[in-house]
């Protein structure tokens, strides 16, 4: 440990004199990194300093101390960890293909304000007394969390999701299980189509990658205006133009929410839109979005189909008293098409576990649903509902009732 604290001063101080920047100029810090390690070894063997006793570990360790993340770089560099989060500077977490584990990592108050701090870096924004909270995206894509005293006991709550890419299209997510063959060739053709999708589920259920994997399917000549709080979609198409939120200045200014990304998105030329996760009163601008015949999608977190119908109609209720539920009921029931709802299982796999479709009728303040596809005995099988716009899916040179028909069981 003497050593590679030793060789990581000398590694500090020549990025520190030669001007270098660890992110933007990894080629050379890397290059650096050996030079200084390999240095060190050989003046450790003629002199009185302690031994390395691995030069290509020390080289890694020196490096994710100074470029990296130091004792949290190997679990991002690791494609099998998805999530990392730290209770306390003891209590370092990560989940693992879904399953959460403890890890024998053990940091100081101190290592991780400075880990936070040296993340927050790159994308600008801040953490502190007069904000204790901040959402951030790191370079590789992940997405940081942070939660400071006095809002917590007494330690940093820190949270990484990386996005570990396992599918990026439909067809993928049948080859993990997540989906049957029929409901993937059923949701591809109804985004082709352009039905207007909502992906529900709780925290870690996939929605996300989902959601990603759903865009996918949109034609290839369509423009797709994403909004999301932190960048985190992955849209595969050309022609893609996507925002995220700002967080106020220290003077309290700039501000810039989600609701007002939704409303300057339909300022520029959409075919689609896409809101990576409705939370509160932009939905009723998303459902306005929607209702005018602009195709889109979002996710929501809802424990099934029925409750993400319900959550659609509360949170526009949100935008102010002039909005009611007679106003938003039947909006939610003519804009949303379809309803596809994830969740995480106990052993860490990812399934839809129903598609429910939304036909566009109310009775009082009930939405009608129809069961596209169902979870029976463990299984996505067949329903016996039918999508709305059968119009839609001609349009697109698709006949839904055929693709169904074949599926019903």
């Amino acid at each position: 440990m003497e050593a590679l604290r030793t060789v990581r001063s000398e590694v500090e101080e020549l990025i520190r004199r030669s001007g270098l920047d660890p992110v933007k100029d990894q080629a050379a810090v890397r290059q650096l990194v050996k030079e200084a390690v390999l240095d060190y070894d050989q003046r450790s063997v003629h002199g009185g300093l302690p031994f390395i006793d691995d030069v290509d570990v020390a080289a890694r360790m020196v490096w994710d101390s100074v470029a990296g993340l130091g004792p949290l770089q190997r679990y991002l560099d690791d494609p099998e960890v998805e999530e990392i989060w730290v209770n306390q500077p003891s209590r370092v977490f990560i989940a693992r293909r879904g399953v959460a584990e403890l890890t024998s990592t053990v940091l100081t108050r101190d290592e991780v304000r400075d880990l936070v701090e040296r993340m927050l870096k790159s994308s600008g924004r801040r953490v502190d007394l007069s904000s204790p909270f901040v959402d951030a995206t790191l370079p590789d894509g992940s997405r940081l969390h942070v939660v400071i005293p006095d809002i917590t006991r007494e330690d940093w709550l820190v949270n990484i999701r990386k996005f570990v890419v396992r599918a990026d299209r439909l067809e993928d997510l049948v080859a993990l299980g997540t989906l049957t063959s029929a409901a993937a060739r059923f949701l591809e053709a109804s985004v082709a189509a352009g039905l207007n999708i909502l992906v529900a589920g709780g925290t870690q259920a996939g929605k996300t990658t989902l959601l990603n994997c759903l865009a996918a399917a949109i034609p290839p000549r369509e423009r797709v205006v994403t909004v999301e709080e932190v960048f985190e979609l992955k849209v595969p198409l050309r022609d893609v133009a996507a925002m995220q939120c700002r967080q106020p200045s220290l003077e309290g200014t700039g501000e810039v929410p989600l609701r007002r990304l939704v409303k300057e998105a339909l300022r520029m030329r959409p075919s689609r839109i896409i809101v990576g996760e409705v939370r509160q009163a932009e939905s009723l601008d998303l459902l306005i979005a929607l209702n005018s015949g602009l195709p889109g999608m979002a996710s929501i977190h809802a424990n099934s189909a029925r409750e993400a119908i319900t959550k659609m109609c509360t949170l526009p209720l949100l935008a102010g008293e002039n909005v009611s539920s007679r106003f938003v009921v039947p909006t939610v029931a003519g804009s949303i098409d379809l309803v596809v709802h994830a969740a995480l299982e106990r052993d860490g796999r990812r399934v839809v576990r129903e598609v429910v479709a939304v036909p566009g009728r109310t009775e009082g303040d009930v939405i009608e649903t129809a069961d596209i596809f169902v979870t029976r005995s463990g299984r996505l099988v067949r329903g016996e509902g039918f999508p709305p716009h059968e119009e839609r899916y001609a349009r697109a040179g698709i006949d839904v009732h055929r693709l169904l028909i074949q599926d019903l069981t």
